[in-house]
């Protein structure tokens, strides 16, 4: 009984914060704030479903491959995100308007050279 109670917590956590996800997804401004929205509540969502789906299954072997699945999201979800944002950066995706902080304008001076000329014109 306590189990199934956990489970369906656990379920409901995973889909709050996967749909907190998908609307970050929509409303950010631009690909940065977009990246940094989906990868860290949709990982969230990911985890809190894998968790329910231990606990219902328990220590059978789908279930240690839930527990499995949690390590590998933990591990590759900052990554990947990072990755592409750096990766859009280099590509002189623009930052928006609103933004206060460049932090990677020290690594690729070129770069933001290239947006200021852009936005010159």
């Amino acid at each position: 009984m306590v189990s199934e109670w956990l489970v369906l917590i656990f379920l409901c956590l995973g889909l709050f914060f996967i749909a907190v996800g998908c609307i970050g997804l929509y409303r950010m401004p631009d690909v940065f704030c977009r990246m940094h929205a989906t990868s860290k509540a949709t990982t969230l969502g990911l985890v809190f479903i894998l968790m329910a789906s231990f606990i219902h299954l328990g220590f059978s072997a789908v279930g240690l491959k839930a527990v499995l699945a949690i390590v590998f999201a933990f591990l590759t979800a900052p990554v990947g995100a990072h990755l592409i944002s750096r990766a859009a950066y280099q590509r002189g995706v623009k930052l928006h308007e609103g933004s206060t902080i460049d932090a990677l304008r020290v690594l690729y001076p070129e770069k933001s050279l290239e947006k200021t000329l852009r936005d010159q014109d």
